[in-house]
């Protein structure tokens, strides 16, 4: 009797360390699956990542349309315009006020000549080239390859801007200033309009709102100078 009662537990301690080991080699695998998963899920890998990834490179994400190739397209040598006229301003311009506008249009114009030609990258659109417009040398060049681009100086105006001093360099300025940025806000407009990429869309809408201010205030200092 006391040799059958100690036969008895052997059975059930061995099926008690077939089942610990059963739930331990299942937990190994468990885990092995979500080391996997882990790995397929992981930044920078799958459908999902890659297509983030995608998004975050394309600086002007969604549809475009030719009138958004064109915007850009005219704004750069535009704007590469205006940031050679505001250079013209260190070392000859007399009033403090036209001094910092011209540098606060330097370095708002500049970053935006960047964002733009990225997008025509993106688009696959070609852009401009870097002298290819009348006044990116100071006054270089000639009209005749963007014919009607409102705003635009001519090579005989930038001319006449570099040779001033003074007050007289103030004036001369703020006129060309003003008429530069109304052919902006213009072109800004028509983007606004016609395009259909929500982002050149949304800089077309900044231009129109800091150039209109500043052509309120180059009006006021013509009206003092």
């Amino acid at each position: 009797m006391n040799s059958v009662q100690r036969a008895v537990p052997r059975p059930r301690h061995r099926r008690r360390l077939a089942a610990v080991g059963i739930l331990a080699t299942g937990a190994l695998l468990l885990a092995g699956c979500g080391s996997d998963d882990a790995k397929n899920t992981a930044p920078g890998s799958g459908d999902a990542p890659t297509t983030a990834r995608k998004s975050a490179s394309n600086p002007a994400p969604g549809a475009s349309n030719d009138a958004d190739v064109t915007f850009a397209q005219s704004m750069i040598p535009h704007h590469q315009q205006a940031v050679a006229m505001a250079r013209l301003a260190d070392g000859r311009a007399s009033d403090p006020e036209i001094t910092s506008l011209a540098a606060a249009i330097a370095k708002a114009q500049g970053p935006e000549i960047t964002t733009m030609r990225a997008w025509l990258k993106a688009w696959g659109a070609p852009a401009p080239s870097a002298h290819g417009m009348p006044g990116m040398d100071h006054g270089s060049g000639d009209m005749d390859g963007m014919p009607g681009m409102a705003g635009m100086m001519s090579a005989k105006d930038m001319t006449d801007l570099k040779a001033a001093r003074g007050k007289d360099f103030d004036k001369k300025f703020a006129r060309m200033m003003i008429g530069h940025h109304n052919g902006a806000v213009t072109m800004a407009r028509d983007e606004r309009r016609n395009g259909r990429n929500a982002t050149a869309k949304k800089l077309a809408g900044d231009v129109i709102e800091h150039q209109t201010a500043e052509v309120a205030m180059l009006r006021r200092l013509l009206d003092r100078l």
